[in-house]
């Protein structure tokens, strides 16, 4: 179901890495959770965000909740796309409904987050 190419949180977020930058999003087991997404609020481009720092919040029906960078970096671009379709985060949340992307500014952070194995794991723990 978790793509092996990502890593991913405890609090439902992921990153890709494609060299020094990591595209970063919500996965799905995070949607689902909250519904019909109605709002993304963004970082802005440049911002120095560190591990686990709030980049910005989701807003859907059934909530409001704060998006963590999985890893430290600088914003290099958002999807503006979200502004319009914040929807994309629950038809596509490991594809178009990505949320920024960072230059990465430590890969070592990388060895906190969960491979997909260990996040199905995860997954397996809350849904009992």
């Amino acid at each position: 179901m978790y793509s092996d190419d990502f890593y991913y949180t405890k609090d439902h977020e992921w990153v890709k890495i494609k060299g020094d930058k990591g595209i970063v999003g919500i996965t799905d087991f995070a949607q689902k959770q909250l519904g019909d997404v109605v709002y993304v609020e963004f970082p802005k481009i440049g911002a120095q965000l560190e591990f686990h720092q709030s980049l910005g919040v989701i807003e859907s029906v059934k909530a409001v909740s704060d998006i963590y960078s999985p890893i430290s970096g600088e914003v290099i671009k958002i999807n503006e796309e979200l502004n319009n379709s914040p929807e994309l985060l629950n038809e596509d949340p490991h594809g178009k409904g990505w949320i920024i992307h960072l230059k990465i500014k430590d890969k070592e952070e990388l060895e906190k987050l969960m491979s997909a194995s260990e996040y199905e794991k995860f997954l397996e723990g809350l849904e009992e």
